[in-house]
């Protein structure tokens, strides 16, 4: 399935259809090579605290949009508790990571400045400690 797009014009309209997992309703991705754009954009959703996106890195900044709920993101060697309606900058090669801190629901939208995902799983310096330990 295509965006409805016009002819001869930028404007687009994406359907849920195709940047939705199915997983939730606010949860999926949109690459901007899609639609020829410079941007790609994660929708991320989960109603566990504690649970989130593990340690990694892009070679592109990435903003991040608390749409609901709260979190506590990680960057490089930052700690930073965010809020619903707070936006933070995850600068280009530095790893991240964040999770829920309830209570309930946390929404996220997350903008890479990409057109393509590129994302490298690290292992978590946090959670090699505790087993060094």
């Amino acid at each position: 399935m295509m965006p409805d797009k016009a002819e001869n014009e930028r404007a687009v309209r994406i359907p849920r259809e195709i940047w939705g997992s199915g997983r939730d309703p606010w949860h999926g991705h949109l690459e901007g090579a899609q639609i020829d754009a410079g941007i790609t954009v994660l929708f991320y959703a989960n109603n566990t605290p504690g649970k989130g996106p593990k340690w990694h890195v892009h070679p592109y900044d990435e903003l991040f949009v608390i749409r609901k709920g709260r979190a506590l993101f990680t960057i490089g060697d930052r700690k930073i508790e965010a809020n619903e309606g707070d936006v933070l900058l995850g600068p280009r090669d530095v790893p991240h990571k964040f999770h829920n801190l309830g209570p309930g629901r946390l929404e996220t939208m997350d903008v890479h400045h990409s057109p393509r995902w590129i994302q490298t799983d690290l292992p978590d310096p946090e959670l090699d400690a505790e087993t060094d330990g």
